[in-house]
């Protein structure tokens, strides 16, 4: 009787141990993609004090910048309006084309004040150039603004058009800027532009093409001249040159863009993304190169693009490109910040956020784009 009684027992104990690891358990919190926020071009700074902020082209600023913040890279509360272009030391000019160009806003807290890097159509045009792009900075005391601009003008003029700074800040001390020569008036002989004009579409392939130089500590200006670091494939026969190209042999553009640059460093490897194809078509795309220096040379990955469209393997995202980097609360997940577009988007650009990694290969990786629930970033509190 008491072996039966025992077994019993047992058993009833099994059972109930079976039953309540059959429950489920309290799921994680997620996320999907996109996000609530309506920008092209997103930057997060991940300020001191826990918080994130975004910037970014558009999302109803009136010829200048607004921003967003978070605590979770996920929930984010609009902060208005915080970069103004007449401001005392504006030197934008808002009647240009494109209503000024205000895109790409790039924001760094460097001893308790906050430098935002943008760019914008000029004032100073005697040749009346429709794309005379420059790079400016402008500081605040708060994140949240407002940004004055340092000085009355931009920070160098190299020449020629330029757009999409990226600021580097190595361990050594020294800065670096990065940013993208723009397509305007800058036809490029290549094979793929031999091959477009043998078909008849385009008579030329403009490029666009990004450009590294050392910055001044106190960014007023630069040190030395620019250096070349990436630019679209000459032969077609390179491995790269198939998505890179896909704006000319799709016939959508005469243009080859290399743009939208962030450099990041992983011990003692350099890299550097960059984004390639019509940035308003659905063949914007992500690559990246490593090198042993910030100003190059690098090597084009092999596992490029990192970033595509996703319409072909069932998806609903186009266009995605334009990245900034992001570590979740406590540090331990790299994040993509992107945008793209989806079919029910249509045109708008829209903020997606997606896991990044660097493989012990040294690759790497961008676990996207997804538009199905994932769990929050790690480190965040659920609300």
């Amino acid at each position: 009787m008491k072996q039966f009684i025992a077994c019993s027992l047992l058993a009833a104990l099994l059972g109930t141990a079976r039953a309540e690891a059959q429950q489920p358990t309290a799921a994680r919190a997620t996320y999907t993609n996109p996000l609530a926020v309506d920008f092209g071009d997103p930057y997060v700074l991940h300020a001191k004090g826990d918080k994130y902020y975004m910037y970014g082209t558009g999302a109803g600023a009136n010829k200048g910048f607004s921003a967003y913040s978070s605590t979770d890279l996920v929930n984010w509360k609009p902060e208005g309006q915080v970069y103004f272009h007449d401001n005392q030391n504006g030197w934008s000019d808002p009647k240009a084309a494109w209503e000024g160009a205000y895109w790409a806003p790039e924001v760094y807290e460097v001893k308790g004040k906050f430098y935002l890097f943008y760019s914008a159509q000029w004032k100073e045009n005697p040749t009346k150039e429709l794309e005379n792009f420059r790079i400016g900075v402008a500081v605040a005391d708060k994140p949240t603004g407002p940004f004055i601009d340092l000085t009355n003008k931009p920070i160098f003029d190299p020449g020629y058009p330029i757009i999409d700074a990226n600021v580097f800040f190595d361990h050594d001390g020294r800065i670096y800027l990065y940013y993208s020569r723009c397509c305007y008036k800058h036809a490029v002989e290549s094979e793929v532009a031999t091959w477009a004009k043998n078909k008849g579409w385009f008579n030329e392939i403009e490029e666009s093409w990004v450009y590294g130089v050392e910055l001044k500590s106190d960014f007023s200006g630069v040190i030395g001249e620019p250096k070349l670091l990436l630019r679209p494939p000459v032969s077609m026969n390179d491995k790269q040159s198939a998505w890179e190209s896909r704006s000319v042999t799709s016939k959508e553009v005469n243009r080859r863009w290399t743009e939208g640059s962030v450099t990041f460093r992983k011990g003692n490897t350099y890299y550097i993304m960059y984004s390639a194809n019509y940035f308003g078509g659905k063949n914007y795309a992500v690559g990246y190169g490593t090198g042993t220096s910030p100003l190059g040379p690098f090597k084009k990955a092999a596992n490029n693009p990192v970033l595509q469209k996703n319409v072909e393997q069932g998806g609903i995202v186009t266009g995605t490109g334009h990245n900034s980097i992001a570590y979740s609360p406590d540090g331990k997940e790299m994040f993509c910040v992107y945008h793209g577009r989806t079919a029910k988007t249509g045109d708008q650009r829209v903020v997606f956020i997606d896991r990044m990694k660097i493989q012990k290969n040294g690759q790497l990786v961008v676990e996207g784009p997804k538009t199905v629930p994932q769990p929050m970033p790690s480190g965040s509190v659920s609300k």
